[in-house]
């Protein structure tokens, strides 16, 4: 009965209503010979994912796909059922793109529920109706503390390099300078930061958990650092990691981006994913896109409006902060299904699950002869790098495809310090056999 919503004193109602004394007063016409006379063999109660995954073995795996341990951006978090059916209803899922003033109330009401769970995810005052991805949500980021005149940004490595190169592209053409900071052991270098610093600065970027999947100590450090030069600390965050960790707000950030893909969305081949972007209220109105807010209208009911849209082609024109004239509506209400489901115990039990297992597959590959783990000292949450001295990381992933597995990320092609490495993400949805597997995969070539 776990799955039937009735109740006991509803199922005694219904009896009673019929002159009914128990069920099996409605079973009296089934000849006891074709009755089973002893309990279901069903197996002992299953949470939804362990459910869906005991129907797919049961229907021989007819969902294919890879066990994937690849990560560097994307993750393979588990989507609850749910999400999927609320964000596909026709209300929803419609060709229409509203992103004009006459948008429905109903579409205001799940952006301005979306902003809501964004702001109390970061501890940030602030949050719009997303972005595109979290490339774009960073670059849009540093343009909106350089308004103030100021024209050098400092990129503390190791920032995805996806994310720096779209930085770079959007800055190409405009009076910025750049600066890059190279990491310290794999984390930001405080001391470099803090040298590169001067009164021409407008922005300080950290990503924590970084690309290489370690735990950033010193966010709140480089925060104090920015402020105290006057410029504003850019946090690039991971959704899943704040239920863990401190909040880009707690820690000094006046800006928080990150990607949204992990909130309830499929990898879909790179996308489309969701841009996560939430600020300090004095940088409200340098924020790009749209904010929806509620009000009253002139009934006093409660009603939703777009109350900011810096697009060029609205009102601001010459005043506009950006080009980005729309958000990842779908994307973005599938996050919101997907947070408002899962509940802060819920998403606390997904990163608590994943940073467990990632962990003890680090351990496990740590014993492993032929490998080691280069940023062991470090803490991390659910993604690591590891150094392959016997097989190449590109032998490894192509091994590993052969027997169902996405190994891992190589790292040659974003740095070619790390050409031996690759990078390793555990979420959830891998269980201690899938572990099991993968530490065979590289028990065998290493």
């Amino acid at each position: 009965m776990d799955y039937v919503q009735i109740t006991d004193t509803q199922r005694r109602q219904m009896l009673s209503a019929i002159g009914a004394s128990g069920i099996e007063d409605l079973l009296a016409g089934v000849p006891a010979g074709i009755r089973l006379g002893r309990p279901l063999a069903l197996p002992p109660p299953l949470s939804e994912q362990e459910l869906r995954d005991e129907l797919l073995a049961r229907a021989g795996g007819c969902a294919g796909g890879l066990i994937t341990f690849a990560g560097a951006g994307a993750y393979d978090h588990y989507v609850p059922a749910v999400v999927d059916a609320l964000a596909s209803r026709g209300e929803f899922l419609t060709a229409y793109t509203p992103y004009q003033a006459e948008a429905s109330q109903g579409t205001l009401q799940a952006i301005f529920e979306f902003q809501t769970l964004i702001c109390r995810l970061t501890g940030l005052d602030v949050a719009n109706a997303s972005m595109y991805e979290a490339a774009s949500a960073l670059a849009e980021a540093v343009l909106m503390l350089a308004e103030g005149g100021r024209r050098r940004i400092i990129l503390c490595e190791p920032l995805h390099p996806h994310y720096r190169k779209t930085v770079a592209t959007y800055l190409v053409d405009l009076p910025l300078e750049l600066v890059i900071v190279p990491h310290a052991g794999g984390a930001a270098d405080l001391a470099a930061a803090k040298k590169a610093i001067n009164a021409d600065t407008a922005a300080i970027v950290v990503q924590s958990p970084n690309f290489l999947g370690v735990i950033d100590r010193g966010v709140a450090e480089l925060a104090a650092i920015a402020h105290e030069a006057g410029a504003g600390l850019v946090h690039v965050f991971d959704p899943i990691s704040l239920a863990l960790l401190k909040k880009p707000g707690e820690l000094g950030s006046d800006v928080a981006v990150g990607e949204g893909q992990p909130l309830g969305n499929p990898l879909s081949f790179g996308g489309p994913y969701l841009g996560l972007m939430a600020a300090r209220e004095n940088l409200m109105r340098r924020m790009p896109g749209r904010l929806v807010g509620r009000t009253a209208d002139a009934d006093g009911r409660t009603a939703y409006c777009l109350t900011l849209q810096t697009r060029e082609q609205h009102i601001r024109r010459a005043r506009a902060t950006s080009n980005i004239c729309t958000n990842e509506g779908l994307i973005a209400l599938r996050a919101a299904i997907y947070m408002a489901a899962m509940g802060t115990a819920g998403l606390r039990a997904a990163a608590t699950v994943s940073m467990q297992r990632a962990h003890e597959l680090a351990r496990r590959i740590g014993t492993l002869k032929g490998y080691e783990l280069p940023f062991a000292d470090r803490p991390f949450f659910r993604e690591f790098v590891i150094r392959c001295r016997t097989a190449s990381p590109e032998a490894i992933v192509q091994a590993g495809l052969e027997k169902g597995l996405l190994a891992g990320v190589p790292l040659g092609s974003f740095d070619e310090k790390l050409a031996d490495c690759l990078l390793v993400a555990c979420t959830e949805k891998r269980t201690p056999g899938d572990v099991e597997a993968l530490v065979g995969l590289l028990a065998s070539l290493g």
